[in-house]
């Protein structure tokens, strides 16, 4: 039987879930997402869980957060004044800035005041245990 090894590109189905079972994505329904094992294209403890399953294999897999999005950075988080963001945010919702070197960030309002908007730079997930139910479909260069 044929295992999955770095290098391999594979069609694999996974339901995210977080720590208490709350599901989060999942690609049921969908096409099978498709990965260059080992190329850091999914997060790193899943990367490194389907490597040696085999076609048709299904495991659940705990990742904790420092091998997911990893743990929430509190440096990440910035208070800015209410005159810098758009009209009609709220909690949650998601905005884009540039930094000082011109990368692109994703924003997460967090906190609405008249005067400030807290925003968050961490990944929505970050500092979260997950588990992963995955079953690899196909190895795609066997």
């Amino acid at each position: 039987m044929t295992e999955v090894k770095n290098g391999d590109v594979v069609r694999i189905h996974y339901t995210a879930k977080l720590a208490d079972g709350t599901a989060i994505e999942s690609s049921q329904g969908r096409e099978p997402l498709e990965v260059l094992v080992g190329a850091g294209q999914i997060i790193p403890g899943l990367d490194r869980e389907i490597s040696g399953m085999a076609v048709g294999e299904m495991s659940t897999v705990a990742i904790p957060a420092e091998d997911a999005y990893g743990p929430h950075d509190d440096t990440q988080v910035q208070m800015v004044p209410r005159s810098a963001v758009p009209e009609g945010v709220e909690i949650g919702t998601r905005l884009q800035a540039t930094a000082p070197d011109g990368r692109h960030m994703a924003l997460t309002v967090t906190r609405v005041d008249d005067e400030q908007v807290t925003v968050d730079a961490n990944h929505p997930l970050a500092g979260q245990d997950l588990v992963f139910d995955v079953t690899v479909v196909e190895i795609l260069n066997t």
